[in-house]
C-alpha cells in the first residue's frame, strides 16, 4: 500500500525520549510536539520510519500532518518490509483473533477495532454479508484502493460499504473524488444481521458509526439473564438492543425513551424481526418519543411507574476532556434516578460510552449514588467492559463500562 509521497526518499523522525519510551512499550500514537527532527517535511499518507536516539530503528507508522497525533504507528520492534505480504499476514491474523469468538448465531461483529488492533484510525464490522468501513484519518485515503482489493480477496463480502469521520469528507472529496457509499456494486442501505439468535437491521449507509452498536453485545445478554417476569425501563433506547434481549429473557414489559422518533422506530421493526419468539411476542413493548433526563427526572419526582430492571445507556456525556467533570455529574445524577425507579430487588445497569471518562471514576459515581438513594441496602452484582472483538491495548483506547447495582 503506497502512497504517491512514498517515491521520496523515506521520511526519518527521532522524538523526545519519553514518546521513545512509550512507543516501545507499544503505544501507538506519537503527538507532533514530541517529534524532535525529521529529515524533511512530511505528507499526510506516507510511511515515516521512527529511530531511537542510538539511530536504530524503532518504529513505522502512517504520517498526519494534519493532526495533533503527528504518527500513528503500524509497528514497533525490528525492522519489517511493508510489502503486499505484509499487509496482507497482518491482516489475516487480525481475522484470526476473532475465529473463535461466534458461532453460527451471530454474524455481526467487529473485524478490525482500529489501534488496538494495530490499524491506527480504521474501523471494519461485518453484518452478515455486508462489510462498513469507516475511516478517521486522512492517511488511509490514498490507501483505500489497495485496502478495499484485501477485503474483497480475503472476505468476499456482498458489499462494502465506506462511512468517514466528518471531518475527512470535504478532503476526500476534493483531493480523492471519494464519498460515503458503497464501494463497487451497491447493496441494502439497511440490512440484518444476527446476534445470539436474534435478528436485528443496521443501517450501514446513514446510521449512527458503522450502522448499530456492536460493543454491548454482552452486556445485551447480561440484562436477559436479569429480566426474566421484570418491568424494564430502557433509557436512551435507541434501535431496542437492551429491551430485545430483556423481552426475550421474560420481560412482563419493556419501555423504551428516546428522544429519536427514527430510533423508536427501528425498535419496533427489531421487535417485529423477532415476533416469532414467545417470549418476545408475550413481552408488552411500549415507546416514548421523550428527552429520557427530563422523563426519568420527572418519574422520580412525581413518583412515577417503578422497575424491576433499569438501563441507562446513553451516548457520550464528555465527548472531551474539559468535559470530563461535568460528564461525572451527569453520571452520577442519572444514576439517582434511575436508582430510585427500582422495586426492592431491583437492578440499575447504568452504562458509559466516555473516553474521557474513566472507568473508575464512572463506577464511583454511581456506586456513590446508590449509597446516597439505598444506604446500605445494595449490592454490585457485577463491572464490565469491552466486548471481545473490541479489545482495549492502550488507555486511551478504553471508553465502555458498564455496572449493575442491585437493590436489596
Amino acid at each position: 500500500m503506497l502512497a504517491p509521497s512514498e517515491t521520496a526518499p523515506r521520511l526519518r523522525l527521532r522524538v523526545t525520549p519519553a514518546a521513545e519510551q512509550a512507543v516501545r512499550q507499544g503505544h501507538p500514537w506519537v503527538y507532533g510536539d514530541k517529534v524532535r527532527e525529521q529529515n524533511r517535511p512530511g505528507e499526510t499518507g506516507e510511511i515515516a520510519v521512527l529511530y531511537d536516539r542510538a539511530d536504530r530503528f524503532l518504529a513505522l507508522g502512517l504520517y498526519d500532518l494534519d493532526s495533533a497525533i503527528r504518527l500513528r504507528i503500524l509497528h514497533h520492534g525490528r525492522p519489517v518490509q511493508l510489502d503486499a505480504a505484509w499487509w496482507r499476514a497482518k491482516f489475516l491474523a487480525t481475522l484470526a483473533k476473532r475465529q473463535s469468538l461466534f458461532g453460527p448465531d451471530t454474524t455481526g461483529y467487529r473485524l478490525i477495532n482500529g489501534e488496538n488492533d494495530g490499524w491506527p484510525a480504521l474501523i471494519l464490522d461485518q453484518f452478515g454479508d455486508t462489510l462498513v468501513l469507516k475511516i478517521y484519518a486522512a492517511f488511509w485515503l490514498p490507501r483505500l484502493a489497495e485496502l478495499e482489493a484485501l477485503i474483497r480477496e480475503t472476505l468476499a463480502p456482498r458489499a462494502i460499504v465506506l462511512r468517514l469521520s466528518r471531518n475527512l469528507i470535504a478532503r476526500a472529496l476534493k483531493h480523492y473524488q471519494l464519498e460515503e457509499g458503497f464501494l463497487g456494486d451497491p447493496g441494502e442501505d439497511i440490512v440484518t444481521f444476527l446476534e445470539n439468535g436474534l435478528t436485528f437491521e443496521a443501517e450501514v449507509r446513514f446510521g449512527q458509526k458503522t450502522g448499530f452498536f456492536l460493543d454491548q453485545r454482552e452486556n445485551r445478554q447480561r440484562v436477559e439473564s436479569l429480566a426474566s417476569g421484570q418491568d424494564v425501563l430502557n433509557a436512551f433506547s435507541f434501535s431496542g438492543g437492551f429491551s430485545l434481549y430483556a423481552a426475550r429473557g421474560g420481560a412482563h414489559s419493556v419501555t423504551d425513551l428516546d428522544i429519536s422518533a427514527h430510533a423508536l422506530d427501528s425498535a419496533r421493526r427489531n421487535f417485529a424481526l423477532n415476533a416469532s419468539h414467545p417470549a418476545i411476542a408475550a413481552s408488552r413493548h411500549q415507546s416514548h418519543q421523550t428527552d429520557a433526563f427530563a422523563w426519568l427526572s420527572e418519574a422520580t419526582r412525581s413518583g412515577g411507574p417503578r422497575f424491576g430492571l433499569v438501563i441507562t445507556d446513553p451516548p457520550s456525556l464528555a465527548k472531551r476532556e474539559a468535559e470530563r467533570a461535568g460528564g461525572i455529574d451527569a453520571y452520577h445524577h442519572l444514576a439517582l434516578h434511575g436508582l430510585q425507579l427500582l422495586r426492592p430487588g431491583g437492578t440499575l445497569l447504568a452504562a458509559s460510552c466516555s473516553a474521557h471518562v474513566s472507568a473508575p471514576e464512572f463506577r464511583q459515581a454511581v456506586e456513590r449514588a446508590a449509597r446516597q438513594i439505598l444506604g446500605h441496602d445494595w449490592q454490585t452484582l457485577w463491572t464490565a467492559g469491552h466486548a471481545p472483538d473490541h479489545p482495549v491495548s492502550f488507555p486511551e483506547g478504553e471508553y465502555l463500562k458498564a455496572i449493575a447495582i442491585q437493590r436489596r
